[in-house]
């Protein structure tokens, strides 16, 4: 059982949603001149409503974390997940936070959306940040985390007291997200059993990290082209292929990493990779840039969108670039011990 202290300082995923949900909510502010954020604006933003699952707007599951109502929502909201991301996310990995999270975004969307008999509106990450509660006490079911009882005792009834001092909390919200959590953690559980059967090494977490977010942007690509349209219509043969290509991949990288220099080579991989990835969806932003230059077709990057995609581009590869040269550096070097060691950690480590 991994110890864990009942608060840890905030990591690096944590850090970013900490700031996006801020960021957005600010945006919101700045727009309307006021505290309190009118709801045609959050629904044009991305709120969730009652007719979205019906009409195919998936993406407003989403999109509906990370906007709040006012400043105590995301008052609440921020100070729960400062108290509980922490250690949970110490305890995982970027990740499967970053996935438990996601869970609790969308399970809580469905099982809001089924609890409510009439129309409605809804916005917050009350979801997403009590599957991390969930994910915690999931750990501590499982002995993997020696959380003390009391942690749980106090933080929910902390989430129970944020709730009920909010008119019109979405209940289901909440109750989902933490369910979702809690099975997305036993879920992960499982397949850090299976994986030792499958895989020789244990994935860096850059690797875990990089490699999850190309398959999601090249999956999301796919899904917008009239190829993509055309598959909608057989939606799982649509799926099996992205899952097979993408466990194809994860093999192909194992076996990479666990040769000499392979750490090097992964890392190229994704300096090359990034850059292409904002490439890839230059069409797409340069109709988003369009939008955004109306009126202001003086600034720099309205005047030459296509130079400002390429900038972006080579930002990229700099930019990851500068963030993994301590992983080429050290896979350069390498004699032979970094994929050795990689195969030990798989090979100790078989648990979350």
């Amino acid at each position: 059982m991994s110890s864990a202290r009942a608060f840890q300082s905030p990591q690096f995923t944590v850090q970013i949603l900490l700031g996006v949900n801020i960021l957005v909510y600010g945006l919101c502010v700045m727009q309307v001149g006021q505290a309190d954020i009118p709801v045609g604006l959050l629904f044009r933003y991305g709120a969730m409503y009652s007719d979205a699952i019906e009409r195919g707007e998936y993406w407003r599951m989403i999109t509906a974390g990370f906007l709040h109502a006012g400043p105590l929502h995301i008052l609440g909201n921020m100070l729960c997940l400062m108290l509980w991301g922490g250690p949970l996310e110490r305890r995982l990995g970027a990740l499967y936070f970053t996935l438990i999270y996601l869970s609790g975004l969308l399970g809580g969307a469905i099982v809001s959306d089924i609890s409510h008999p009439g129309p409605y509106l809804s916005v917050g990450a009350s979801g997403a940040i009590s599957a991390v509660l969930g994910a915690l006490l999931a750990l501590r079911l499982l002995r993997l985390v020696d959380l003390p009882w009391s942690f749980f005792v106090v933080n929910i009834g902390l989430n129970i007291a944020i709730a009920a001092s909010f008119a019109r909390i979405d209940w289901g919200a909440h109750l989902g997200g933490f369910i979702a959590g809690m099975i997305a953690c036993v879920g992960l559980d499982l397949l850090e059993r299976v994986l030792p059967l499958l895989l020789r090494c244990k994935f860096p977490e850059f690797v875990k990290v990089n490699g999850f977010a190309v398959f999601v942007i090249v999956a999301a690509y796919c899904w917008n082209t009239p190829i993509g349209a055309l598959t909608r219509q057989a939606f799982w043969p649509h799926v099996l292929v992205a899952v097979v290509v993408g466990l194809a991949a994860v093999k192909v990288t194992d076996l990479v990493l666990s040769m000499k220099r392979g750490l090097a080579v992964v890392a190229v991989a994704f300096v090359v990779a990034n850059p292409l990835l904002v490439l890839l969806w230059s069409g797409s932003l340069a109709s988003l840039l369009a939008s955004l230059c109306v009126g202001r077709s003086g600034s720099v990057v309205c005047m030459n969108v296509d130079g400002s995609i390429m900038l972006a581009a080579l930002g990229a590869l700099a930019f990851t670039a500068l963030l993994y040269w301590p992983q080429f550096a050290r896979g350069l070097s390498d004699i032979g011990f970094v994929g050795a060691s990689l195969r030990g950690e798989r090979a100790r480590r078989q648990r979350l």
